[in-house]
């Protein structure tokens, strides 16, 4: 699965946010770690739109089609496909 380039523009204009992809057996993930902000983010799914709320700042993004999953836990957005 291929991170959005929105959540990729996002981490080249902060450089507190930090975009990992990860494989496993038969599962991608992509965790995106928006830094220490000191808020905790929140994710809202609307169609196949994402949009994240983190200390005052917003970012949408399209949901990856291969997603099965969107989620925050523990300040981390976690897209898992």
């Amino acid at each position: 699965m291929e991170t959005p380039p929105e959540l990729e523009a996002a981490a080249d204009d902060q450089n507190d946010v930090t975009i990992t992809n990860r494989e496993y057996e038969g599962e991608s993930v992509i965790a995106v770690d928006f830094g220490p902000t000191g808020a905790k983010p929140s994710v809202d799914v609307v169609g196949d739109t994402a949009i994240v709320t983190v200390d005052g700042n917003q970012f949408e993004f399209d949901v990856p089609s291969d997603a099965s999953d969107v989620t925050v836990n523990d300040g981390i957005l976690t897209i898992k496909g």
